[in-house]
């Protein structure tokens, strides 16, 4: 997997992730409805750029993540902001390790699940760690040809079909699966601009 611990210091620099958290977060608020009574599980949260775009939307944000290189950057990001709702926590879920305590109203993650080796596993954590009625948003790669990653990374999936995407939530026991397209990620490959489409899924956990 590609080194984000390395990788975090520079991570805020490209003002692209940063208008593309803040397009999925204003995509999260126009599909449902978020409000500061409800706690929030950010997975794969990287440096926070997501939650930082709902911050002020949400009550108790967790913010997890695996790489430590992105957690110190985020702490730094929250004490500076003097933010007090948002907690960084190192957490990997591809692990057997036992589920946090907590439940969650909302659940979220950015670009992440395309990483995970078993994004069917990691659905079921999900739903395992959300509250009765929580709600799921996931913003990933559409189906693209393996071109998308020209860093030599190379245990990642190649974006999801949205209609297997929704088979494995709703045999997770998620409910109310809706699509939508958020943005596009434009890349230049061989010195032509290709356009990677990225989508939202968000979906509701049966009481």
């Amino acid at each position: 997997m590609t080194n984000f611990d390395e990788r975090a210091k520079d991570w805020d620099s490209d003002p692209k992730k940063i208008e593309r958290a803040r397009t999925v977060a204003e995509a999260i608020r126009n599909t449902i409805l978020v409000t500061p009574q409800m706690s929030a599980l950010e997975y794969g949260c990287g440096t926070g750029l997501l939650s930082f775009a709902l911050q002020s939307d949400l009550g108790q944000i967790t913010l997890a993540d695996t790489s430590q290189g992105m957690l110190d950057v985020l702490g730094e990001k929250i004490s500076t902001a003097g933010v007090t709702n948002m907690h960084p926590v190192y957490l990997d879920l591809t692990t057997e390790s036992p589920l946090p305590s907590q439940r969650f109203d909302i659940t979220y993650s950015l670009m992440t699940l395309h990483h995970i080796e078993k994004p069917k596993d990691i659905l079921k954590k999900f739903h395992a760690l959300l509250s009765p009625s929580g709600i799921l948003c996931i913003a990933d790669l559409d189906k693209e040809d393996g071109t998308f990653h020209t860093d030599g990374t190379t245990d990642v999936h190649k974006g999801f079909e949205r209609t297997e995407l929704q088979t494995w939530a709703e045999e997770t026991g998620f409910t109310d699966v809706k699509f939508s397209t958020v943005c596009e990620i434009k890349k230049k490959i061989n010195e032509v601009e290709k356009a990677f489409p990225v989508f939202l899924l968000t979906a509701r956990k049966t009481t």
